[in-house]
């Protein structure tokens, strides 16, 4: 769809953005179409990585237990459907659950047959877990040499810790995040209490297939990804390791601050808003003097220069805090927009929703779901311009393609699929 070409009230330019791609129709061939995704895992960190993989064109087939099937079915906001909340809807979406019980041994051989037909194989187990079922790297590649595996666990394969139970928010003070989150002096905070190091670890788990599914068609044997959650958060740290490796130096919580630019924060307005503004060099700082309407604040005498305003931090965060609190929030945004000052609101979802760039670049998904009416969802990332993503269908019911996938792809009879479900295998 086309950004819209308008003013915004708040300043914003009126110059017309590039053109954004059209959303991909329903039978328009996508880069993934032929590829098939095994997700076993349960919650978010690996099965995050296979919905994205769903969004451009692979086949996901999400096993999960016949009794309950993921936890995460009943995790976050209920719906009226008693299998899926609104979390479930939204991240498991495009995929397909086949009802596989992988602690009995004919379900493991069914298992291995799946496999056999498939490309990638996503679990976020507890190291050891699947090897306790029977399914090794030896007896999954033995039935299909060129799978790539993707495993993420808290603490990955290897090392002391690897047996250890591993959520997003351990992994994300285990990584130095969270110690970093909240104002000087008092307790660490979850930053933004949403599962950062799930959604995290599974973007590198989808770059790791990628990369081995590029491997494959030249040597066309499949190989293990292994990602811990707390290394992929540790990896996003900045320069920190760097520094203390050099200095011994330990980075301490800021707030909404930064130690290398000032002002830089949140700022609350007169109308009871936040606006965040970001000065990071000289000229951003005399940009928002002259929008202060305090022009002189930026000469070499006062605090044009970077390391003076470090210097006196605390006086020039209280003028900017002053100011921003003489003004309501659309003010301040026009002022620093009209001087190209970097600033942006402090969205809450309502913000968002509310917001026409969301809406023109398609960050807001309505799909329509049969039983539960119109369910809004975050749009697919990235965006690709010919080939572009989208999502075909939300979460799914417990085993509503069992039958199809085991007749279909395994061969099973109408005799074999009653059998198997009256004992309880699928």
């Amino acid at each position: 769809m086309s950004a819209r070409d308008n003013a915004t009230g708040t300043g914003e330019s009126t110059t017309a953005a590039p053109a954004q791609p059209h959303a991909a129709t329903a039978d328009a061939p996508r880069p993934l179409d032929g590829v098939r995704v095994i997700d076993v895992g349960n919650f978010l960190a690996g099965p995050y990585a296979a919905a994205m993989m769903g969004e451009f064109g692979a086949e996901v087939l999400k096993v999960e237990h016949p009794i309950g099937g993921d936890p995460m079915r009943r995790f976050g906001t209920p719906t009226s459907r008693p299998d899926a909340t609104l979390k479930w809807l939204s991240e498991s979406r495009n995929k397909k659950s086949v009802t596989i019980d992988l602690r009995q041994d004919e379900g493991v051989q069914l298992f291995l047959k799946l496999l056999a037909k498939s490309d990638v194989l996503i679990e976020n187990f507890r190291p050891g877990t699947m090897e306790e079922w029977g399914l090794t790297w030896e007896s999954i590649s033995a039935a299909n040499p060129r799978l790539v595996m993707l495993r993420v666990s808290g603490y990955g394969q290897t090392g002391p810790y690897r047996r250890r139970s591993g959520f997003a928010h351990i992994a994300q003070a285990f990584g130095g995040l969270n110690y970093l989150a909240g104002f000087p002096g008092e307790t660490p905070v979850l930053p933004g209490t949403v599962p950062l190091g799930d959604y995290i670890a599974s973007l590198y788990g989808a770059i790791g297939i990628m990369i081995a599914l590029r491997h494959r068609e030249a040597s066309g044997r499949g190989q293990i990804i292994d990602v811990g959650i707390y290394e992929a958060i540790f990896r996003m740290m900045e320069e920190i390791a760097s520094v203390y490796g050099v200095s011994g130096k330990i980075r301490e919580r800021e707030g909404s601050g930064s130690f290398v630019a000032v002002p830089h924060g949140h700022f609350r307005t007169r109308d009871d808003r936040w606006i965040a503004i970001a000065c990071t060099t000289d000229k951003m700082f005399e940009r928002l003097a002259v929008a202060m309407g305090q022009p002189q604040l930026s000469s070499s005498g006062l605090y044009g220069d970077q390391r003076k305003r470090l210097a006196a931090r605390d006086t020039v965060n209280a003028m900017v805090i002053e100011w921003v609190a003489s003004l309501d929030r659309d003010e301040v945004l026009r002022r620093c927009l009209d001087e190209e000052v970097p600033v942006g609101k402090v969205n809450n979802i309502a913000d968002i929703f509310a917001d026409e760039h969301f809406a023109a670049r398609g960050n807001l998904a309505h799909i329509i779901d049969a039983e539960l009416g119109d369910i809004v969802v975050p749009g697919v990332v990235p965006t690709l311009s010919a080939t572009p993503g989208r999502i075909d269908s939300l979460g799914p019911t417990l085993g509503n393609a069992t039958d199809q996938v085991m007749r279909e792809l395994l061969g099973l009879t109408p005799a074999d699929l009653q059998r198997l479900h009256q004992s309880r295998i699928i």
